[in-house]
């Protein structure tokens, strides 16, 4: 079998979840080999997992968004999905970046409108 591959996979037995339909749906699963880019991940029955889904790896405290590129039927391996400025960027830290985003949004509101003049 050709290795297609861009990064060599840890052999690893992580605990990970797969969160779907806007994270009401989950599945737990094991992390079998990990890599910057991806991994193995393996359920414990047969899984129909959407295509791409909010990927967290427990033990790393780590979460991103994951994409689908093989499965079988209780296996798959899964790529992990670039951020838009084509680095990889965990669930939980876009986040808090749009939370903090949405802070910055509201207090700059605030100082224009405390900055009107009152005559």
């Amino acid at each position: 079998m050709e290795e297609r591959r861009k990064a060599h996979r840890d052999r690893t037995c992580l605990c990970g979840q797969a969160a779907f339909n806007d994270q009401r749906s989950t599945a737990d699963c094991l992390v079998r080999n990990l890599s910057r880019g991806g991994a193995k991940i393996a359920f414990s029955g047969p899984m129909t997992a959407p295509n791409e889904f909010d990927f967290t790896i427990f033990q790393k405290g780590d979460s991103r968004r994951a994409r689908i590129v093989w499965r079988r039927e209780t296996e798959a391996g899964v790529l992990f999905l670039p951020s838009d400025d084509g680095s990889v960027v965990s669930l939980a830290t876009a986040q808090e970046i749009r939370r903090l985003q949405s802070e910055r949004d509201a207090l700059a509101r605030r100082v224009a409108r405390l900055s009107k003049p009152t005559c």
